[in-house]
């Protein structure tokens, strides 16, 4: 009698009935899992890889190699509701962020510029008009010697600026990286690029200069370089060398990719975990995969406060400010737009107070006391932003002794890790900081025979070893392609024979 043909389910499916059958409270190895669903032994590790990838399952290693599987938030997602409210304050912040960029390019179009124009005008208006006062507006309407005075202060101010051979010229170098606008002489200003149009600058001013969208798959395919690079096998260190990540978020993240990338988990007799793709290993070039470089060598600087020379800057904040100075000497003086409009009469015209300036009044000064706002509020936040890039400088400094030390087999103490996030973040770890990030990395304190302290990390240990070991086993064939037997680039393409 023919044995019949049990079909192999799909991950998820396999997962799918593990996960109505088991107690995710307790501690799972694969022949647990068959034994309590039923499934054959292939079909519930495939379920639990799928489980562990979708739940952020861990891992345990015993002393004989056996995988043990373990849900510390059982078959649930807590995070979601945190990754959900973290998403909808995100997606307001967007929505707030878009809204204000457009009244700000509004501004700058209509009313920046348009208003400075305006008062510009009101000004000189005042200070030629005739209304029973000389040019400096004794006995008239209030104003002629403030108008004197702002439209030599605004007009020295963009002179100053914008003259070709201002020392606040500026030059702006193309490419778009951050750090490479800046002023200079105006003998150089044109050769190095073209360029920034004003509104851009402007945005630059208020909102800060504007950071490329982060690259969701980029860790992906920092990782699947990696793996091939390293023959097809993989290990949590190198995870983190070439990302960044912490290794709670690395060991979740090898989930899933081992459903994605047709990968397995496997333990050396040491009970070191290693990773194997050699679905990955198939090219059809000779050349070697580089290794990715490091996540230390890729930290992103933190972008300047504005990304504009001093030039632009002054001039952006000073129109800005006389508009804003304008507004409280229109709502002062009660300037009306009808009582502007009767600035230029030869007869003098009888003015009825028509109560609150909000066009020449109002509008400019909250607009203006606004956005003024914002740049303050960046620079007070820098700070904050600042010591954040230091401690991601620090703490990455800190993963690159660790996993340097662990290869090298070189000690890792309290006093070269202190040196490490110094020499990264440019200044001390603060309290505890070190002991969180060793600890993390799942160091231990080992005391020696002398009475000095080391770290020890067990399991990175073990890892690299296996890792190691696996890599030089790790057949070359893997990588090869068989031999092209059809090529519909070759002349007979009906047989592939060039």
């Amino acid at each position: 009698m023919a044995t019949p043909h049990v079909p192999i389910l799909e991950a998820r499916k396999a997962g799918e009935i593990l996960q109505a059958k088991l107690d995710p409270a307790a501690p799972l190895t694969v022949a647990d899992a068959a034994a309590r669903s039923g499934l054959p032994l292939r079909d519930a590790e495939s379920g639990l890889k799928w489980l562990s990838s979708e739940y952020r399952g861990q891992l345990r290693v015993t002393a004989d190699g056996e995988l043990v599987h373990l849900f510390p938030t059982g078959f649930a997602k807590p995070w979601e509701r945190v990754d959900a409210v973290r998403a909808a304050f995100r997606a307001l912040g967007r929505g707030a962020m878009a809204t204000l960029r457009f009244i700000v390019r509004a501004w700058v179009a209509v009313v920046l510029i348009g208003y400075a124009a305006i008062f510009v005008a009101l000004l000189i208006g005042m200070t030629f008009a005739r209304q029973g006062s000389d040019s400096r507006g004794r006995g008239g309407l209030p104003g002629g010697a403030l108008a004197y005075g702002l439209i030599r202060v605004l007009a020295d101010a963009l002179f100053w600026t914008f003259h070709p051979w201002s020392p606040f010229a500026m030059g702006y170098a193309g490419g778009g990286g951050w750090g490479q606008q800046g002023w200079a002489h105006t003998g150089e200003r044109r050769r190095e690029g073209p360029k920034v149009p004003l509104y851009e600058r402007v945005h630059r001013f208020f909102f800060g200069p504007h950071e490329p969208p982060a690259d969701t798959l980029e860790s992906e395919r920092l990782v699947v370089a990696a793996i091939r690079a390293g023959k097809g096998r993989v290990g949590l260190a190198d995870v983190m060398r070439v990302t960044g990540l912490p290794r709670d978020k690395a060991d979740p993240m090898m989930a899933r990719l081992m459903l994605d990338y047709d990968g397995d988990v496997a333990v050396s007799e040491d009970g070191g975990i290693f990773y194997r793709f050699p679905a990955l290993r198939k090219t059809a070039t000779d050349a070697a995969d580089p290794e990715p470089a490091p996540a230390w060598t890729r930290v992103r600087p933190l972008p300047p406060l504005t990304g504009n020379g001093a030039g632009a800057n002054v001039a952006i904040g000073g129109i800005n400010l006389f508009n804003l100075l304008m507004g409280g000497w229109a709502i002062e003086h009660g300037m009306t737009i009808e009582r502007a409009v009767h600035l230029f009469d030869r007869v003098p015209h009888h003015i009825v107070d028509t109560g609150l300036p909000i066009a020449l009044g109002l509008v400019p000064l909250v607009f203006s006391a606004f956005l003024f706002l914002l740049p303050m509020a960046r620079a007070i936040a820098r700070p904050g932003r600042v010591r954040a890039a230091q401690a991601e400088k620090g703490r990455l400094a800190v993963l690159r002794e660790v996993l340097d030390g662990v290869k090298a087999k070189r000690p890792v103490t309290d006093a070269t890790v202190a040196q490490a996030w110094a020499s990264g973040a440019g200044r001390p770890a603060e309290g505890k900081r070190l002991d969180r990030e060793l600890v993390a990395l799942g160091g231990d304190v080992a005391i020696e025979e002398s009475g000095a302290t080391r770290w020890r990390f067990a399991d990175l240990e073990t890892e690299a070893a296996a890792v190691e070991a696996e890599r030089d086993a790790a057949a070359d064939e893997e990588a090869r392609l068989g031999e092209i037997v059809y090529a519909t680039d070759a002349p007979d393409a009906s047989n592939g024979r060039h």
